[in-house]
């Protein structure tokens, strides 16, 4: 069930002047950006760059010290079970009950969501997924690549309008990340609005129409991924993370 679409010039997500602390440390600071509804952008950065901060502050799961951040026009602040009805998240944590079976899990959510034929469903996103045959089996079994597999099901199930992967790639096996590669390409299609963090500079620019580099914090560069090859990223992307401290964007 997905969401209706936001107004026309509306961005899906607008973020201005985006600040996350630790104590004295900055793990955002003056972060804005928007990204139109129906768009894929695609962040890269090292580790420590503050992309998963990022992503979390916008899945509501963790509060900025400071900044504004609207979702379709509407500040994030005022964030209800109809904003994480249309959302769909595959990040760090699976968000998935190792005590109940796959169905079991599948079937929650599915109310939690409100999506309409729940059991029906359940089904089809297994069958997607790969995990028919183990529908009745405990997550707690499952291995890393398999539980992975769930949690993607688990952010397809209610077909959302935004949706928000934080490596969605790790632990997969090959045929599971062509499966989710298939599966990204698709809600491109539909105009879904995507935000991917990935450290796979190719499979990011493929994807993609719109690059972000995080580094230390800050957005430290931005680009349509029009005319973009790989090469020229990766000498971009290097450059930037062996050089000082960021202070343009836009800029290779």
């Amino acid at each position: 069930m997905s969401a209706a679409p936001a107004a026309a010039n509306t961005p899906a997500i607008e973020v201005k002047n985006l600040v996350k602390t630790f104590g004295a440390f900055y793990a955002l600071r003056n972060i804005s950006l928007q990204i139109a509804s129906g768009e894929c952008v695609t962040i890269f950065g090292p580790n420590g760059a503050g992309k998963t901060t990022f992503m979390r502050i916008l899945a509501a799961i963790s509060r900025p010290t400071g900044g504004e951040i609207f979702i379709d026009g509407q500040p994030l602040r005022d964030a209800t079970l109809a904003h994480h009805r249309r959302l769909g998240v595959i990040g760090h944590q699976s968000f998935l009950y190792d005590d109940l079976t796959a169905a079991e899990n599948l079937l929650f959510y599915a109310k939690l969501y409100d999506v309409p034929r729940p059991s029906q469903r359940v089904q089809e996103v297994l069958v997607e997924v790969g995990l028919r045959e183990r529908a009745g089996d405990r997550v707690r079994a499952f291995s890393r690549g398999m539980q992975q597999r769930l949690t993607i099901a688990r952010a397809m199930l209610h077909q959302p309008s935004l949706l928000f992967l934080d490596e969605p790639y790790t632990g997969l096996d090959q045929h599971a990340a062509s499966m989710l590669t298939s599966w990204l390409r698709k809600l491109r299609s539909e105009q879904r609005t995507i935000l991917l963090i990935t450290h796979d500079l190719e499979q990011g620019l493929a994807l993609a129409d719109r690059l972000v580099i995080f580094l230390r914090g800050q957005l430290a560069w931005e680009k349509s991924t029009r005319g973009l090859d790989p090469s020229t990223l990766r000498q971009v992307y290097f450059d930037l993370v062996a050089g000082p401290a960021p202070n343009h964007r836009g800029q290779p």
